[in-house]
C-alpha cells in the first residue's frame, strides 16, 4: 500500500499531478536508463568505437525488451545501484550486440544522464504551468487595475492600493521565474558520460568526441568538464522550484487572509460545492487550494535544504551524498507540481468582491488616507504644522467616531488649506491616493508585450 501523499491513492492527487509522477515513476525511469545506455551505443558506433551492428543490436535489444521487475529489485537492493542489474537484462535482450553494452560508461553516468532527461521533462512541464499562472494573473491585473482596496502592511490597513497592483506584485515574481528557468536551462540540461573516475580513460583518446555524440544524441549540451561531484546543476533546479513555491506560498498566504470572515471574503476561491466544506459546520467555505499550497510549499522548501547538503560530496566520487537526490528531485518536482496545479485552478476560478473591498477600505473612515490629507495641506501650513494638525484630527476621529472628513471640516485652516469642504471630501477619499498602482500594473504588462524587462 502508498505510504505517502505523494503515492497514496487519496492524497496524491492533492499533492501531485498524474503528469509529474509519470515523469519519475519506476518505468519512467528505467526507460531512461535505456535511452542513455542507446545513445552511447550509436555515439560510439558512428566514431567506430563499437561495431554499427552492436549498435544496432542494442537498439533492437532496448525495443524488445520485457523488464523482469521483481529480479531487477532483488538485484538492485544487492548491488546497491540498478544500472548494473539492468545492463544484465539488456544485454541478454541484444544478444551478441550485448558484448558492447555499456562500453566505457560507469553507472553514475548512465544514471545522471538519466535524471537530466527527467529534469528536462519536468521542467517543461513546469515552465509550461509557470506561463498559464502568468497568463491568468496579467487577465487579473489588467481587468482590477483600477479597484481600490486596502494596502495593509504588518496586518494594519496602511494606504489605498488596487487589487490589479496587488496581483500584478504577484505576476512579477513569476515573469522572474520564467526568466530564470531559461537561463537555467543550459547549465542543468547537459549529459554524462565521463566513466570511473571522470577522466574517460577507458575510452582513450576518443572520449570527448564519444562524450560529444551522446549528449547530441540525447539534444543535450556537452559539459565542460565532469560533474560527477559538482552538483550545483542539479540543485539549481531544486533550487528553482523554492524559489518557484515560495512564491506560491506569499500568493496562498494574501489569498487565504482575505477569505477570513474578518476581511469579508475580499476574494474567495472558487465555488464548487462541498469543497471546503466543514463535515459540522454548513456555513465553513475553506481554503482548500491555499491550505494545500502552502503545505506542498514546505515541503519543497525541506527538499531544497536536502539537495544543498547532497553538494558535499567526497573526493572524485561520493560516499553517499548522491543518493539524497534520489529522494529531492522527485518528490520536490511532484510537490511543485501538484502546487501549480493548485494555483492555475483557484486563480482561474477566482471570485473577487470589489464591494467588500471598498466596505473595508472604508473601515477606519478616512484615517487611512491621513497622508494624502497631510500632504496636501502641507504647501499652504507646512509639512511640519499639516503633520501635526492631521495628527491631532486623527485622534479626535478616533475618541468620538466620526469620519476623518468631518473633523478635519471642523478645522478652518485645513479646509482653507485644502481648498474648501468639498476638497476636504476630495482629499479623503481613498479611491483619490492611489499613487501610480495602476500606471504601475500598465508598466509590467507592457514590458510583458514588448518583451523586455520581466518577460
Amino acid at each position: 500500500m502508498p505510504s505517502t501523499p505523494i503515492e497514496s491513492l487519496l492524497f496524491r492527487d492533492m499533492f501531485g499531478t498524474p503528469e509529474m509522477r509519470a515523469v519519475f515513476s519506476d518505468e519512467a525511469v528505467i526507460g531512461r536508463y535505456v535511452e542513455a545506455e542507446v545513445a552511447l551505443a550509436r555515439a560510439q558506433a558512428r566514431l567506430g568505437v563499437i561495431p554499427p551492428a552492436a549498435a544496432a543490436g542494442i537498439a533492437a535489444g532496448a525495443q524488445s525488451l520485457a523488464i523482469d521487475w521483481p529480479r531487477l529489485q532483488r538485484e538492485t537492493e544487492n548491488v546497491g545501484y540498478p544500472i548494473l542489474p539492468l545492463v544484465h537484462q539488456l544485454s541478454e535482450a541484444a544478444g551478441e550486440a550485448g558484448r558492447f553494452l555499456h562500453w566505457g560508461a560507469t553507472t553514475q553516468d548512465i544514471m545522471d544522464t538519466a535524471s537530466v532527461l527527467q529534469l528536462r521533462a519536468a521542467l517543461d512541464i513546469v515552465g509550461r504551468d509557470i506561463g498559464v499562472l502568468r497568463g491568468i494573473l496579467a487577465d487579473l491585473a489588467l481587468r482590477y487595475r483600477d479597484t481600490p482596496m486596502a494596502g495593509r502592511t504588518h496586518l494594519q490597513q496602511a494606504l489605498p492600493i488596487t487589487f490589479g497592483y496587488k496581483v500584478a506584485i504577484w505576476l512579477s515574481m513569476f515573469d522572474r521565474h520564467a526568466e530564470r528557468l531559461e537561463q537555467l536551462r543550459p547549465r542543468v540540461l547537459v549529459g554524462q558520460f565521463a566513466g570511473a573516475a571522470g577522466t574517460l580513460a577507458s575510452i582513450g583518446q576518443a572520449g570527448l568526441e564519444v562524450q560529444a555524440g551522446f549528449c547530441e544524441e540525447l539534444g543535450l549540451g556537452q559539459p565542460a568538464m565532469t560533474w560527477h561531484v559538482a552538483r550545483d546543476g542539479i540543485a539549481e533546479a531544486v533550487s528553482f522550484l523554492g524559489l518557484v513555491t515560495g512564491s506560491l506560498a506569499k500568493l496562498a498566504t494574501d489569498i487565504m487572509l482575505m477569505m477570513s470572515t474578518e476581511f469579508g471574503g475580499e476574494v474567495q476561491e472558487p465555488f464548487v460545492k462541498g469543497r471546503g466544506a466543514s463535515s459540522t459546520m454548513p456555513q465553513k467555505r475553506n481554503p482548500i487550494s491555499c491550505e494545500l499550497i502552502l503545505a506542498g510549499t514546505a515541503a519543497v522548501r525541506q527538499q531544497v535544504g536536502l539537495i544543498l547538503q547532497g553538494m558535499v560530496q567526497d573526493f572524485e566520487r561520493a560516499t553517499g551524498p548522491w543518493h539524497l537526490e534520489w529522494v529531492a528531485v522527485p518528490e520536490s518536482f511532484i510537490l511543485a507540481g501538484g502546487c501549480l496545479r493548485q494555483a492555475i485552478g483557484m486563480l482561474g476560478g477566482l471570485v473577487v468582491d470589489p464591494a467588500r473591498m471598498r466596505t473595508n477600505l472604508d473601515l477606519t473612515g478616512g484615517l487611512v488616507v491621513a497622508e494624502a490629507v497631510m500632504m496636501a495641506a502641507a504647501p499652504a501650513l507646512g509639512r511640519q504644522h499639516a503633520h501635526d494638525v492631521v495628527y491631532d484630527a486623527c485622534r479626535a476621529a478616533i475618541t468620538s467616531g466620526r469620519r476623518l472628513a468631518e473633523v478635519l471640516a471642523g478645522m478652518p485652516e485645513v479646509v482653507a488649506a485644502l481648498g474648501g469642504v468639498d476638497g476636504v471630501e476630495r482629499h479623503c477619499d481613498p479611491a483619490n491616493y492611489l499613487g501610480l498602482a495602476p500606471q504601475m500594473v500598465d508598466r509590467l504588462l507592457a514590458s510583458r508585450q514588448a518583451g523586455t524587462g520581466q518577460s
